[in-house]
């Protein structure tokens, strides 16, 4: 009874330290560097100058660069703008506007830099550090060159992806994948003219949606005589105890991974959409 007493405590104490700590990004030279090349580049497409300092999460100076031309002020400047902004966990441009609007008692904090050009840089919604500029032809260059560095860090936008009918009606005329990102899903421009084989899916959810012709759709049951093909992907001759549907043009039916699942009785053509999804 005692050594079980013991081990419940140990592993409650265990547990309860567990859950006193959290994981955390941390910035790299790498990534101080990285958002300088970002800062720099845009200086150059705007043909400006400026210091730009990167700091870490606790205000620490991690890397510099005084681009030719700016004055020699700029580095301590750059260095307390970052530091400011990592600390506070705000862009300056904030307490500039602060202090504008009356509250000068705030300039009197220690390592505190009110200028507008400093930007907080994060990484999944964790703050970092910081990129500070100064020396730029303006307060507001200042602060784009800073979210310039800043946004280095940010994942590429979503791009929007077109079809136009002719490759749509190519796609379809031979039964062909018309968009495949590679990790989470699969749309598929399906064409049959004749039943297929019993289909599983481990990994991977179909989204059917008829467009053209008829068939006759079974799904779940035993697939018998099954053979893996692929990655993920197993055939059988056929299913035996499953639920049969008649799928016509507009209807949408979803096969969840796994789920055994077979077109018979296919009329010619039968043209369908599948969206393969994980």
């Amino acid at each position: 009874m005692h050594r079980l007493l013991s081990a419940t405590l140990a592993l409650s104490s265990l547990a309860f330290a567990d859950s006193n700590f959290s994981e955390r990004k941390s910035l790299t030279l790498a990534g101080a560097r990285q958002a300088i090349d970002a800062a720099t580049a845009q200086a150059r497409r705007l043909n400006a100058t400026g210091v730009i300092a990167v700091v870490d999460e606790g205000g620490n100076l991690m890397a510099l660069e005084r681009l030719d031309g700016t004055f020699g002020a700029g580095a301590n400047i750059s260095i307390g703008k970052a530091r400011t902004a990592a600390l506070f966990k705000k862009p300056t441009k904030f307490f500039e506007d602060v202090v504008a609007k009356g509250r000068t008692s705030m300039v009197a904090l220690n390592d505190f830099t009110p200028l507008q050009g400093g930007v907080p840089i994060s990484i999944d919604g964790q703050i970092v550090g910081a990129i500070g500029v100064s020396g730029a032809s303006s307060a507001q260059q200042d602060e784009e060159l800073a979210l310039a560095g800043a946004a280095s860090f940010q994942p590429a936008p979503k791009q929007v992806t077109f079809f136009d009918s002719a490759q749509v009606a190519d796609a379809f005329s031979k039964g062909a994948v018309l968009f495949n990102t590679g990790a989470s899903y699969m749309v598929h421009a399906s064409r049959r003219e004749a039943p297929g084989l019993a289909e599983i899916h481990t990994r991977d959810a179909d989204i059917v949606y008829v467009l053209e012709g008829t068939a006759t759709f079974i799904t779940g049951g035993a697939a018998l005589e099954q053979k893996v093909t692929g990655p993920d992907e197993i055939r059988g001759s056929s299913i035996t105890g499953g639920e049969s549907r008649q799928l016509k043009k507009g209807d949408v039916i979803i096969v969840p991974a796994g789920v055994p699942h077979q077109f018979k009785e296919v009329s010619q053509p039968f043209l369908y959409y599948v969206v393969k999804a994980r």
